[in-house]
């Protein structure tokens, strides 16, 4: 299978963003300055990527996943590459 992104994908990382139990897939998007989110749909498949933006960092090149707040809720973090800067998305996005 092949699904789409935003411009540029960079990296990629698999969590269980949403809470279901079942890994996501989460992809930084460089040139479009987001994150996209691929929803697991449990029938092998993953939904049309879901936007995050990364406030102001810029050209985000990695994503990593983490619980940073303690909360027990896996948290994306990434890596700006043109802003010299990371953003932390809690919970998600």
């Amino acid at each position: 299978m092949t699904y789409s992104t935003g411009d540029w994908p960079s990296s990629v990382a698999a969590a269980d963003v949403n809470g279901d139990g079942k890994p996501d897939i989460i992809v930084a998007n460089s040139n479009s300055n987001n994150v996209g989110v691929l929803l697991n749909t449990g029938s092998g498949t993953f939904a049309v990527q879901t936007t995050c933006s990364t406030g102001a960092g810029s050209n985000p090149y990695y994503v990593a996943v983490g619980d940073v707040n303690s909360d027990s809720k896996p948290d994306i973090i990434v890596a700006n590459y043109g802003s010299n800067n990371i953003s932390v998305l809690l919970n998600y996005c």
